[in-house]
């Protein structure tokens, strides 16, 4: 299955240490080759400063156990680079880190600024040297002391660009240490300051909320609240936009989300009209399956689809957590959908089509409609449902469709009112600055000079 396998387009909008639990997952589900894994690991963490764990990987990929002299010779230039770091920052993180200071701290970072450079000798150069010292510890593997270093940088410096990339790094140790608490309100912080910035071009704004997808995936699929959390950030129109437009595989998760959570069953009609957005640029067995259900009633491929999901999840690291929420709460979906089309129901096909084992999938569906409150009746006689639809009045649909619009009728009436307020002002305004200007154009008009009278001569006689 690694035609669905979502790993090397994950990569591009993930940190190194990032990609590396997912490399370390497939291997695991033998989805690529050992040997390509292996290699694509070293490759991937040679560029950063675990000198010890990229030396075992060259050990494993050549069979040897003597690592090249460039191996000790790096270590030696990384430990002396932390021993720097660490005096850089002695200073001010003796500083920052007494209660009494952290205590006199305020939201203001000039001010913050001002107080630790007049009482305490900390200067703005200090400060950088928490991100660079930060920096070291993540390319080094130490997230803990990343984490606190990037976490100080970012309440104390006033370079929107370096404290945004500050709030990344953060992020990025928090995940990776599985502090999910602090992770999820570290990217929603992010979420928000992203949102706030100014970037010098749409496609930087972009950029980022693309990165806020794929590593907010860490977070939601393993916080208690992540599964609401999700579906209300990704269907936010900029993030719509931004999967429509960047990553579209994205909408496997959001599909997931939304299937696993019954609570949020309404965003069911929203989450469809996306897919059909977005299928003719990216699909698979997840989104099949919604669009074979909801769009076309095709219950045969959605049966096929729904048998491809069990695959597709248990292969994705992200997913194969979700695999037993994701399976019972789609079959309720196919078995509803399946219900209200059909008036009699044959037990024996509907649970092959959930692809449940007879006895069990009969089970299944006797508690289904006693849990939900179908109003319906089993014939054990002749294996079936028999369902009883029942139709609102006509009466009743039109209060339900249109009991909206009163509330819309105000809406609509209050933004027009306050439109033409703001017009009416504005041409009060203009009307108020007219006698003023033409008073001043009256004033800049230069004044005709008066012409000296000149003596006539008289003619002498």
């Amino acid at each position: 299955m690694a035609e669905h396998d979502l790993t090397l387009r994950m990569v591009q909008s993930l940190d190194r240490q990032l990609v590396y639990p997912l490399l370390d997952f497939v291997s695991s589900k033998e989805v690529y080759k050992a040997e390509d894994i292996l290699r694509a690991k070293f490759e991937l963490l040679s560029h950063t400063n675990m000198v010890d764990f990229t030396g075992q990987l060259y050990e494993q990929i050549h069979g040897t156990a003597e690592l090249p002299a460039e191996f000790a010779v790096k270590r030696e230039q990384v430990i002396a680079k932390l021993e720097e770091g660490e005096l850089k920052t002695e200073l001010i993180r003796e500083v920052i880190e007494n209660p009494e200071v952290a205590g006199l701290l305020r939201q203001d970072k000039l001010q913050n600024m001002k107080l630790l450079r007049d009482n305490y000798q900390c200067t703005p150069e200090m400060v950088l040297e928490l991100y660079n010292y930060g920096q070291l510890q993540y390319s080094c593997g130490n997230y803990g002391g990343s984490a606190d270093m990037l976490f100080h940088f970012s309440i104390l410096s006033t370079d929107p660009e370096l404290t945004l990339s500050a709030m990344w790094g953060k992020l990025a140790s928090e995940i990776l240490l599985g502090n999910w608490e602090v992770a999820y309100e570290d990217m929603f912080k992010l979420r928000e300051t992203i949102d706030k910035s100014n970037f010098k071009t749409q496609t930087e704004l972009l950029q980022q909320r693309s990165w806020l997808l794929h590593w907010s995936l860490f977070v939601f699929f393993n916080h208690a609240k992540g599964r609401d959390g999700i579906v209300d950030t990704f269907m936010l129109p900029q993030y719509i936009s931004t999967i429509q437009n960047s990553c579209p595989w994205i909408l496997r998760y959001l599909t997931a989300a939304v299937v696993t959570n019954r609570r949020r069953r309404n965003m069911m009609q929203e989450l469809v009209k996306i897919i059909e957005q977005v299928s003719h640029s990216y699909r698979d067995p997840v989104t099949e399956f919604v669009e074979a259900l909801y769009v076309d009633f095709d219950f045969d491929r959605a049966a096929a689809k729904l048998e491809q999901c069990e695959d597709v999840l248990k292969k994705d690291f992200f997913l194969t957590v979700a695999f037993d929420d994701f399976v019972e709460n789609a079959r309720f979906f196919f078995a509803e959908v399946y219900c209200r089309i059909h008036k009699r129901i044959d037990l024996a096909g509907l649970t092959r089509r959930l692809n449940m084992k007879q006895e069990e999938g009969e089970k299944w569906i006797v508690k289904l409609i006693r849990d939900t409150r179908m109003d319906a009746k089993v014939d054990f006689k002749d294996n079936s449902v028999i369902m009883n639809p029942t139709y609102n009045p006509v009466y009743q649909q039109v209060i339900e469709r249109t009991k909206a619009l009163v509330f819309r009728s105000q809406v609509l009436n209050g933004a027009i009112d306050k439109r033409g307020n703001s017009t009416a002002k504005k041409d009060e305004s203009k009307q108020d600055q007219k006698p003023k200007q033409q008073k001043q154009q009256q004033q800049q008009k230069p004044g005709r000079r008066q012409q000296p009278e000149t003596a006539v001569p008289v003619a002498t006689q």
